[in-house]
C-alpha cells in the first residue's frame, strides 16, 4: 500500500485518509474515490489529497478483518461466537451464551507479532461472559494490508477462540455450623448470586455441624452437577473436615490450596465425575476471589490442573477485602 499526497488526476479508486469539508458537503475518510468524488475535489480548487492506493496483492481492510476473524472462528456457531459485519477494518466477535472463553494465547501474540497493521485484541483467557459479551476485535489498522501478510496472520491464528458454555444446571452448597449459629443465609445468597452470572441454579440452604460425618453424609446425598462447600471454620490442610468428608464420601482430592490472595484455602476434587469445591472463607464476600476463577471453568466443563492452579500467581494479588480478619499491612 503507498500512502500519502496523491494528484487528483492520479486519485481515483484511491482511500481518502482524511475527511475533507467541501462547499457541497462533507467527503468522509475512507471513501473509495470515484470520478464524482474527484469533480467535488477539482470543483472546491483541491489539487491532491493525502490517500492511501492499494498495491498488487493488497487487501482491502474490512476484507481482511473479515477473513482473520473467520480464520479466528471458522465455525462460529460451533464455537459459540458471533463475528459481526466488518467495517472500518474491524470485526468485532461476542459470545452468544454464558461461559467462559478459551483463548489460545500463543496463537494470538502469534498473529499480532507479523505485520503491525494486523491486529487482535481478546478479553483475558478463560474470562466469565455473558450472552452478546465482546470477547475480541480483529482491527485492520491501516486501509489494506499485503496478502502474504494476511494469511500468515490466518494460518497463525487458526482456531484460536472459543466459548466454553455453562455445563452444570443446578449446584448444591453445603454449609457447616461449629458453634450452633450458623444460618448459612449470607453465603446461599452470595453463592446464588455467583451461580446466576452463569444461569447455574442453587439447592435450598443445607448447613451441617463441622464434623465428618454429617458433611461426608451431605456431600454423598446431593444430586447437584456440582457440590460447593463452605466451611465454618478454614479448611487448614488437606486432611481437615471438609476434604476428609470428601474421601469419605468416596470422592477424590485434585488439588488444595492456590496462590491467589484472596482464595488461599481453596480445595476442588470429584465425586462420581461431579466436581466439588471447597470454598474459601472470603466466598462469603461478593468480591471476586480466587475461587471465582475455578468455579467458574469447572461449572462450564473445563478441566483445572495443579499446573493451572499454579499459574494463577502471577496477576493472583487481588484487591484487600474489608471483612479480612488480619490485614496484610496494618
Amino acid at each position: 500500500m503507498k500512502f500519502g499526497p496523491v494528484p487528483l488526476a492520479e486519485a481515483e479508486g484511491a482511500v481518502l485518509a482524511h475527511s475533507l469539508r467541501l462547499p457541497d458537503g462533507r467527503l468522509k475518510k475512507g471513501t473509495v474515490l470515484a470520478a464524482a468524488d474527484i469533480g467535488r475535489l477539482r470543483s472546491a480548487g483541491e489539487t491532491a489529497v493525502i490517500a492511501a492506493r492499494l498495491e498488487p496483492g493488497d487487501l482491502g481492510e474490512d476484507a481482511a478483518a473479515q477473513r482473520l476473524a473467520q480464520a479466528i472462528v471458522p465455525d462460529p456457531e460451533r464455537a459459540g461466537l458471533r463475528l459481526g459485519r466488518a467495517a472500518t477494518g474491524r470485526v468485532n466477535i461476542h459470545a452468544t451464551a454464558p461461559g467462559v472463553i478459551e483463548v489460545l494465547a500463543d496463537r494470538i501474540h502469534a498473529l499480532n507479532a507479523l505485520h503491525p497493521m494486523i491486529t487482535v485484541a481478546t478479553v483475558p483467557p478463560w474470562q466469565r461472559v455473558a450472552d452478546r459479551t465482546m470477547v475480541a476485535t480483529v482491527k485492520i489498522i491501516s486501509y489494506a494490508v499485503p496478502g502474504a501478510a494476511l494469511e500468515a496472520a490466518c494460518l497463525a491464528g487458526q482456531s484460536a477462540l472459543r466459548l466454553c458454555r455453562v455445563q452444570a444446571g443446578r449446584a448444591d452448597l453445603i454449609q457447616t455450623d461449629t458453634d450452633g449459629t450458623e444460618t448459612g443465609e449470607k453465603g446461599q445468597a452470595v453463592t446464588a448470586e455467583r451461580l446466576d452470572r452463569l444461569g447455574v441454579g442453587l439447592g435450598p440452604v443445607r448447613v451441617v455441624p463441622h464434623r465428618l460425618e454429617p458433611l461426608s453424609e451431605a456431600i454423598r446425598a446431593s444430586t447437584a452437577d456440582a457440590i460447593l462447600i463452605l466451611t465454618g471454620s478454614a479448611t487448614s490442610d488437606l486432611h481437615d473436615v471438609a476434604p476428609a468428608a470428601l474421601r469419605a464420601a468416596g470422592g477424590t482430592i485434585a488439588h488444595f490450596g492456590m496462590p491467589v490472595d484472596p482464595g488461599n484455602l481453596l480445595f476442588y476434587g470429584t465425586l462420581d465425575a461431579r466436581p466439588v469445591i471447597g470454598l474459601p472463607g472470603c466466598a462469603r464476600s461478593p468480591a471476586l476471589n480466587g475461587a471465582d476463577w475455578v468455579l467458574e471453568r469447572l461449572l462450564c466443563g473445563v478441566t483445572v490442573t495443579s499446573a493451572d492452579i499454579a499459574a494463577m500467581g502471577v496477576g493472583g494479588l487481588l484487591k484487600e477485602i474489608p471483612v479480612r480478619g488480619r490485614l496484610r499491612e496494618a
